[in-house]
């Protein structure tokens, strides 16, 4: 690519991938929704990365959404082209078989707050906006907002939120359970990695089958939401990451887990 769109940085098992686009509110356009992509695939079957941070670049905007600019230059099919990229990336995200944290370091509208939202944990800093404000754009949330946001907040709040195309600042959205926890913008990547040092402790079969379980029982009855977690549970049984827990507990010592 003929510019960094997307940085990609590792440690202790942990990648933080920031979208790179601050002069335009790390808006997203086809080159960074495809960065996204390949790197997200890239590290699904990696042992060695437990934890994703996204996050992005400068202190104004997490990501503002689409980038209008290149929308406004597209035909229909290329539009229609545009939203099933990004639904799938996110989808792709929510469906990780490890966990993705947001860190929402300023504003997060419309494509911004819908990918916050296919993460697993949102931690925003005390300067962050949030909104899905695509009605006021005479069109509607088209990468899961519609979807997402009622399953995390309530209905009710979801469609006031929608309909009104409004925003909510840093201490509404962790009111409402839009996000976790509110971090002051100087450490809100640090709060991040305490998180996911914490994620890294654990075993790495029994993160990815617990994420499986959440995702997949919560949008069924219970009793089918239990059969899940049961069969979730059936996979930690016979690995080596089982054994070495309930030895290290009994060595009073940290267990080194290998997702084995």
């Amino acid at each position: 690519m003929s510019e960094d769109v997307l940085l990609v940085e590792e440690a202790y098992g942990v990648v933080t991938l920031t979208l790179n686009r601050p002069e335009v509110m790390n808006s997203l356009n086809f080159p960074l929704l495809f960065a996204l992509r390949d790197t997200v695939e890239s590290v699904r079957f990696r042992r060695d990365i437990r934890v994703i941070i996204i996050t992005g670049a400068g202190q104004k905007a997490f990501c503002s959404g689409a980038d209008l600019k290149e929308r406004a230059t597209l035909a229909p099919e290329k539009v229609k082209e545009y939203i099933y990229t990004i639904r799938n990336l996110f989808t792709a995200i929510e469906q990780l078989n490890k966990p993705v944290i947001a860190a929402v370091n300023g504003i997060a509208l419309g494509g911004g707050t819908e990918l916050a939202l296919a993460c697993d944990i949102r931690l925003a800093s005390k300067t962050a906006t949030m909104g899905l404000t695509e009605t006021r754009l005479a069109i509607i949330p088209g990468a899961g907002g519609t979807q997402r946001l009622p399953r995390l907040v309530g209905r009710g709040k979801a469609k006031e939120l929608i309909f009104t195309g409004r925003r909510v600042d840093a201490a509404e959205a962790e009111r409402i359970g839009l996000v976790n926890q509110v971090a002051e913008p100087q450490g809100l990547l640090s709060e991040c990695l305490k998180i996911a040092t914490m994620i890294c402790e654990t075993g790495p079969i029994a993160i990815e089958q617990a994420k499986y379980a959440i995702n997949h029982g919560i949008e069924t009855d219970i009793a089918t939401g239990l059969a899940i977690e049961s069969n979730a549970y059936w996979v930690t049984i016979p690995t080596e990451d089982r054994l070495e827990g309930l030895s290290a507990f009994r060595e009073k010592r940290k267990p080194v887990y290998k997702g084995k």
